[in-house]
């Protein structure tokens, strides 16, 4: 009955009570199925409040436009950055399961501040009409309750961290890598996951959006507070089914150890020869006992690879301190992260151009006939288009787009990770050379009806701006989809949650990048005795085409970038490449 028991546990595994993990019982679709759901009301109520927050910031705690916008990226980068920290805590300490539950109840409790604010007049500062009275400004909102605000904020922003650090992975965890159907289905709902985030920013920037502009922003912050409440029994009704992995310690003190290593090893004269060749007699190189059967490449702790030399030199019988030995294995993990490294970096551009289009497009829009009929369409409602095409391209992809390419390549996943990732980079070329000929189009009309210099609407419809929308939310598909499936496959098995986390910190970076871009040039545009590219007395005066043009040269340059590092990447996963 033992060798029985044995056979049907999940090595590296437990259950919610820490009781070994069954074949059978624990993980597969359903387990993974309430990932999915919980994602819907967590992006819900994340974005409700972050699509509109300028709005709040500036009418309502009466910041200035450029700090109510500097505030909103503070916020979204944070919150993106801040997964990163979710990720490292789930594969060192805690399992993504309870991050999840912590992150879940931070965010509620951020929620409930941020609410009470909102219908507390007194925690807000007086209301004013700034047209009436123009000599006297509004009060901007200081002191203790500037302090409730951003520490409502940011406590949302750290929940936001730790449960895009460990839901994807928990969910991805629940699949069995070492079968072709596990390894479908985790791929399957990797497309779902971004499907189920696409479905609660649908809800959140419709529904929720005009709650908060017509019922008051109380509504709003209630909704995303009862949308995060009603998460954590949902996510806890399916712990019966998981199978959660137990944390292997610290990743970024193996990286570390192995850094240090391989550099002070390498300032000493050492032969690194006979230090290689006496490993296997060593008895601190002896193969790891622990390593779950999961994982995806069989090492070898005799021998490591060739592939970044350099790092060999942390593996010598007699290290410079006892605190930095290191087995073959860690050398070899530490490899892989370096080596996804480049590819994280090449997303950074596309983000870029994903958060310019969410800010520069709304303006446009708002410059043009937004009436569709009789209703009149708000500017701030044109995310709308990107996130349904994804939800109508996500099912499309993972049952038409997927099936026929196993059929012509005769492989398991039929498009690659990598393949994938560069198709939404290729994408994200056209959508910024579309937005420029739409930008050329529209300053035509402006010119011909005279209307430069006038902020009232112009003859063209807003639907011209959605042809950038639908190329960019095919980009952010495919790119973001095949980024966490990507890094969460590549990465070893004690360091997935971080490595996976990178996809929302490339986000975080785009953002950030974004506004140095536009600083640079309308420094750079603004020395040479013109006005800057982008700045005037209103869009119409802008150079926005160029600026376009410009992030789609460096767009077409990143994509040149990428495909030098994705020509020359291994696959250490199984099924990577694999025949059917």
């Amino acid at each position: 009955m033992e060798g029985g028991y044995q056979n049907t546990r999940w090595e590296g595994y437990v259950d919610w009570r820490n009781k070994p993990a069954l074949r059978g019982k624990h993980g597969g679709m359903l387990a993974a199925s309430f990932a999915l759901v919980v994602e819907v009301l967590e992006n819900l109520a994340y974005l409700a409040n972050a699509s509109n927050l300028v709005l709040y910031l500036s009418k309502y705690m009466h910041l200035s436009p450029s700090k109510s916008a500097n505030n909103v990226t503070n916020f979204m980068g944070t919150a993106f950055l801040l997964a990163l920290l979710g990720g490292f805590l789930s594969d060192a300490f805690f399992t993504t399961y309870h991050i999840y539950l912590i992150s879940a109840l931070i965010e509620f409790l951020g929620l409930i501040i941020l609410t009470i604010q909102a219908r507390t007049p007194s925690l807000k500062p007086p209301t004013c009409d700034p047209s009436t009275t123009p000599s006297m400004p509004c009060q901007e909102i200081d002191g203790g309750k500037a302090a409730m605000l951003f520490i409502g904020l940011y406590l949302v922003a750290l929940g936001v961290g730790g449960i895009k650090g460990s839901l994807p992975t928990h969910g991805a965890e629940q699949f069995d890598e070492n079968t072709p159907q596990g390894r479908k289905q985790r791929s399957t709902f990797f497309n779902y996951f971004v499907f189920c985030l696409s479905f609660g920013a649908l809800i959140a920037v419709t529904f929720v959006v005009w709650v908060e502009d017509n019922k008051g922003w109380e509504w709003g912050f209630a909704i995303s507070t009862i949308a995060i409440l009603v998460s954590i029994p949902i996510f806890f009704f399916g712990s019966t089914f998981y199978r959660n992995k137990i944390p292997s310690g610290s990743p970024l003190t193996t990286i570390c150890k192995v850094l240090v290593a391989a550099m002070l090893n390498g300032c000493m004269s050492r032969n690194s020869s006979n230090a290689i060749a006496n490993l296997s007699a060593s008895p601190s190189y002896e193969p790891e006992t622990n390593k779950e059967p999961e994982e995806n490449t069989k090492q070898t702790d005799e021998i490591p690879t060739q592939s970044l030399k350099f790092l060999n030199r942390a593996v010598v019988n007699k290290p410079a301190h006892p605190a930095l030995e290191c087995t073959v294995n860690q050398v070899e993990d530490v490899k892989i992260v370096l080596k996804i490294l480049p590819i994280f970096a090449c997303t950074i551009v596309l983000n870029c151009c994903l958060a310019q289009l969410s800010t520069f497009s709304v303006e446009q829009a708002a410059s043009m006939d937004t009436k569709l009929g009789s209703l009149k369409i708000p500017p701030a409602s044109l995310p709308v288009f990107p996130v349904v095409f994804i939800m109508i391209l996500a099912p499309v992809y993972d049952h038409l787009i997927i099936p026929f390419a196993r059929r012509v390549t005769n492989t398991e996943m039929g498009i690659t990770h990598l393949q994938r990732i560069g198709i939404g980079l290729f994408l994200s070329i056209i959508s910024m050379a579309v937005a420029a000929l739409v930008e050329i189009k529209r300053k035509r009309v402006a010119t011909d009806s005279g209307l430069l210099d006038s902020t009232a609407p112009l003859p063209i419809t807003f639907f011209w701006i959605a042809l950038q929308y639908l190329f960019l939310g095919s980009a952010d598909l495919f790119t973001l989809a095949g980024l966490l499936e990507f890094f969460f496959t590549e990465a070893p098995s004690s360091m997935r949650s971080l490595a996976t986390s990178l996809s929302w910190a490339s986000l975080a970076m785009g953002y950030y990048l974004s506004s140095v871009i536009v600083s640079i040039v309308n420094n750079v545009t603004g020395n040479s005795g013109h006005s800057p590219w982008l700045s005037g007395y209103t869009i119409n005066r802008y150079h926005l085409d160029r600026f376009y043009w410009l992030m789609c040269v460096l767009s077409t340059l990143n994509f040149l970038h990428y495909l030098f590092w994705a020509m020359r990447y291994k696959y250490r996963s199984a099924g990577a490449g694999a025949s059917k």
